[in-house]
Parts: C-alpha cells; structure tokens; sequence
C-alpha cells in the first residue's frame, strides 16, 4: 500500500478521472444477464462503493467516465472472436443500445458533467473508444479503476491505461468478479504488479480532505 502523500499526489483532482466500468443495469442490476455477477457487485459492497466514489469526485471536481458495454438489436459491428461473445448472444437479457439495460444503475448517480462512452465491441473499455483521447484532453496522469468484472473487464482496462502511460489506482473494493475469492486473488498477484491498490475510504480521504492535512486514523506520510 502506498503512503497517504504518495497516494493524495496521485489522486490530484487536477489530472485525476474516475473511470466506472460496465456498471449498467443489464449487468449489475436486478434484471441482469449475468445473475452470479450482479449478486456479487451488491452483496460485496462493490457498487455501493462505486457510487461513493462518484459522489465524491462530483463534490471534488475530479471528472467521471461512465464506460458502458452494449451492442446493436442486429449485432452489426459486434465482437464474436470470443467464446464470451457468442455466449452473450444467447443470454435473456441482451445490452441493447436505448433500453434499460446499459443505462448506469443505481445507487451510481450519474452528473451533468459525467461523460459516458459506449462500445459495440471488444473487451475493454479503452482500446478503440474514445476514451484514450478524452482522457488526454482532460490532462489525465492518473485513472481509477473502479465496477466489474474482475474477471475480464477491470485487468483489460488496467493493461491498457498502464500501456498508455496513465497510472492506474483501484480501489480493491470497488470492483467484483465471480466468483468472490477469485477478485483478492486476482489483485494480490496480478493487478499489485501493475496498478496502485487501495481502498475506497482512503482514495476519499485523498480527495475529500484539504490538502496538506492527512484523515485521522487513516494513511500517514513515509
């Protein structure tokens, strides 16, 4: 873990984006296609912990970027170089672009100045998008990765902000996989190596306090 100075200098609102990842409502909520999934984002915190984040960096002026996973009512455009894929085209549930489905679901609220960027392909939510360019023009030096899953999504989205030269901070409970012990594993020996791991209460002690000041309790200089 790092000090909470290294961490509050990484977490400058003046570069710092906060990115959610497939946290709509056809993947995360009550009428998910992936049930397993969506029990495990609300029953472990995550999404509560997601929502957190975003209300914060609302109150601070750090910039969200809500990354939405959908496809077309014809499949034009789609991935289906993937087993996941073409298992995704048979599930109840489909991520239509329009419906309910890849709205962002609650208790995450989504701001007025909150972009949201939609993909009709591929694993991640970077890698042809716009995101890369958005972030660029935002002066992003610093991204947090936060929703699901960790199986797929969140180490994809890791690799690619960290080869693109952004570092990525995550909050370990602010993101879920399937099942639930595979997330701790995947952090402690995968995603440690490359990205800064926190906690959602100390990344909002680096934003919410004054600076100069360090939260009661909390993380404490080197």
């Amino acid at each position: 873990m790092p000090s909470y100075e290294q961490l509050r200098e990484l977490l400058d609102p003046g570069h710092t984006v906060l990115l959610t990842v497939e946290c709509q409502q056809g993947v995360v909520g009550p009428d998910s296609a992936l049930p397993d999934l969506a029990r495990e984002a609300r029953s472990s915190g995550a999404l509560r912990q997601v929502a957190r984040l975003v209300a914060a960096a609302h109150e601070t002026g750090v910039q969200v970027i809500h990354a939405i996973a959908e496809r077309r009512p014809d499949g034009r455009g789609a991935s289906r170089n993937a087993r996941l894929f073409r298992a995704a085209e048979r599930l109840p549930v489909q991520q239509l672009s329009g419906t309910t489905a890849v709205r962002v679901a609650p208790p995450i609220e989504v701001g007025e100045e909150d972009l949201v960027v939609r993909r009709l392909h591929g694993l991640s939510p970077i890698h042809g998008t716009d995101v890369d360019a958005l972030l660029r023009n935002l002066g992003c030096r610093t991204l947090i990765v936060t929703g699901v899953s960790a199986n797929v999504a969140i180490p994809n989205t890791v690799f690619d902000a960290v080869n693109l030269g952004y570092t990525a901070v995550v909050p370990a409970d602010a993101i879920a996989g399937v099942p639930a012990d595979y997330t701790p594993a995947m952090i402690r020996h995968t995603l440690a190596l490359i990205a800064t791991i926190s906690t959602t209460d100390e990344v909002l002690g680096c934003l919410q306090r004054p600076r100069g000041r360090h939260p009661p309790g909390g993380l404490r200089p080197a």
